[in-house]
């Protein structure tokens, strides 16, 4: 099984995530939000599926919903890098990692 590393971006933005989701909507958007989130890191840890190729090298995008994409890097065949938590309705121009 492939590990998966968190940058601190990507905690931050995790976070900032579970913040607004608890702020403007439920508790149950927000276990849903984690649950997708855990969901994506197990089948990304089991190594069935890399997802979409990106403009960016060697980095790679899931949509986890309408509203936020999870953007990754394969390290080695063991290791993944979460890169960020994005907000889709943001400027894409203004994405850095």
């Amino acid at each position: 099984m492939r590990k998966i590393i968190w940058n601190k971006v990507a905690k931050s933005d995790y976070f900032e995530n579970i913040d607004y989701l608890l702020k403007n909507w439920s508790e149950k958007e927000v276990q849903k939000f984690i649950d997708e989130v855990r969901h994506i890191e197990f089948v990304l840890k089991k190594g069935n599926i890399d997802f979409q190729e990106t403009n960016y090298r060697e980095i790679k995008r899931v949509v986890l919903r309408k509203q936020i994409s999870l953007f990754y890097r394969i390290i080695s065949i063991s290791e993944i890098e979460f890169l960020r938590f994005w907000n889709n309705h943001q400027d894409i121009k203004r994405l850095r990692f």
